[in-house]
């Protein structure tokens, strides 16, 4: 029988490789939740503000629960925990390229209705072979809330199609580039075009988000006290 952190590594596992390929085959895209990270300027109250982003902001209890969870979840995977200080920074950077993305979704009018959720949920419990029923279970016993980790599905799906309208168009694959592939690797034609695919998806992917952060208004308070 599993651990309880064992299935939450192999939940993880198995929710970041389906986002993955969705980016990748051009499937049901990786994405977001409809409201995001989102925060008025006017919510100040007793959180405080680590990062304004165009005309939104990311708030110090936001950032600290990402850090709990990608703690929990390089815990659960028996992998090294960077110091406190560059985990901070690093999921902060990570929540700001986010939260330009989800405004951009937002601007756009992009959204995951409940039906595609639904079924998104459904394929990630089936992959870790639970009904979705189970899978909600497991989920409430590594005390972790359902509904929040509904929305969290919802956010990721919403970025990927954020991230496929604009990357889509900038992938170009060759058919010398995929025969070249299966010489080398001995792969199918299939094979080889996803592969390249994915690769030139990564590399476009990276200048894309660059790209954006540089167009953004952004204001990192995290060393502010």
């Amino acid at each position: 029988m599993p651990s309880r952190r064992t299935l939450r590594s192999r939940r993880i596992a198995k929710l970041g490789a389906s986002l993955a390929l969705a980016l990748c085959l051009g499937a049901l895209p990786l994405a977001s939740q409809a409201q995001s990270n989102y925060q008025p300027l006017e919510r100040q109250s007793l959180d405080r503000i680590v990062a304004v982003v165009n005309d939104g902001a990311i708030m110090a209890s936001d950032l600290e629960e990402r850090v709990a969870q990608t703690r929990s979840q390089l815990e659960a995977r028996d992998e090294s925990l960077p110091p406190e200080r560059v985990l901070r920074e690093q999921m902060l950077e990570r929540m700001i390229i986010e939260e330009i993305q989800l405004q951009m979704a937002r601007d756009a009018g992009l959204s995951v209705d409940d039906t595609d959720l639904n079924r998104q949920m459904r394929s990630i419990a089936e992959s870790n072979g639970m009904s979705l029923e189970q899978f909600a279970d497991a989920v409430e016993a590594d005390g972790l809330a359902f509904a929040d980790v509904r929305e969290q599905i919802r956010r990721e799906m919403l970025l990927s199609q954020v991230q496929q309208r604009e990357i889509g168009s900038r992938i170009n694959i060759s058919d010398r580039e995929v025969e070249q592939l299966m010489e080398e690797q001995g792969a199918s034609r299939e094979q080889a075009r996803q592969a390249l695919f994915q690769r030139q998806a990564n590399e476009e992917l990276d200048i894309w988000m660059q790209e954006i952060r540089s167009r953004a208004f952004i204001d990192n308070r995290l060393a502010e006290r």
